[in-house]
């Protein structure tokens, strides 16, 4: 009987035993990647644990030693930074570039120049110094010289996942958030929001890569989504929240 049961535990399939793929992720690709993990499980049986927050906070975990196996990142800065560090397999490589929107539940027609009406009290930016949207939206406001006009005005998250939060519970009155965030089913009836001019800020390039303090069980499957994120479905996922 206890060969039987040995026997048994051996032939069950490897990914009962290998831990969750752990993906850490940029807020903004929140949405976007939980449609990728769904139809990468359904190709591979492989499970995967997204853990969502600000860019700048994930460099500083995996420098030191945070156990995620795939970093997603909201730029090429952070990965960048890793790599030359030698933290990663190899260099990071863009999987997509996104999209900066403005957002609001009491604009009908959200135009930036709008903002600097008294009814806007608060603007929502994901904090510069650890999001790369919130770098684009203060590249953005000094192109158009708002800066110091609505900086009295501006509450910062510490990602968009937090700016999301505060125009959603009426903290903020308007946000600059990510264009997948809008186009996510739950969000797309939930005020209105218009792309900001692309010229106004640097181009947002995502950058990913392969951790090497990640677990030697899913330093497979780690390589297995990271060559999926450049396969064609999901380039049609990418493209169907709003990236480019």
């Amino acid at each position: 009987m206890k060969f039987k049961i040995a026997l048994y535990v051996l032939l069950l399939p490897i990914t009962t035993y290998a831990q969750n793929l752990r993906v850490a992720v940029a807020a903004n690709a929140q949405y976007v990647s939980e449609a990728l993990v769904k139809e990468f499980k359904k190709q591979t049986g492989v499970e995967v644990q997204l853990i969502v927050g600000a860019s700048g906070k994930f460099t500083a975990q995996i420098q030191e030693g945070a156990p995620f196996d795939v970093f997603m990142s909201a730029d090429m800065v952070y990965p960048q930074r890793l790599y030359e560090k030698k933290l990663t397999v190899s260099a990071p490589k863009v999987y997509a570039c996104g999209t900066l929107v403005l957002w609001s539940t009491k604009l009908k027609q959200p135009l930036i120049s709008s903002l600097t009406q008294q009814s806007i009290s608060k603007i929502a930016v994901a904090n510069p110094k650890l999001a790369p949207y919130g770098t684009a939206t203060m590249q953005a406001l000094k192109q158009l010289n708002l800066l110091n006009a609505l900086q009295p005005k501006i509450v910062y998250g510490e990602s968009i996942a937090q700016v999301n939060q505060y125009l959603l519970t009426g903290v903020a009155d308007a946000a600059f958030t990510a264009k997948a965030v809008v186009m996510h089913g739950e969000n797309k009836n939930k005020g209105s929001w218009t792309d900001v001019d692309s010229k106004l800020y640097k181009p947002i390039a995502q950058g990913v890569v392969i951790l090497k303090n990640a677990d030697k069980q899913n330093m497979k499957y780690a390589t297995m989504f990271y060559n999926f994120l450049f396969g064609s479905t999901a380039k049609h996922i990418f493209k169907a929240y709003g990236y480019k």
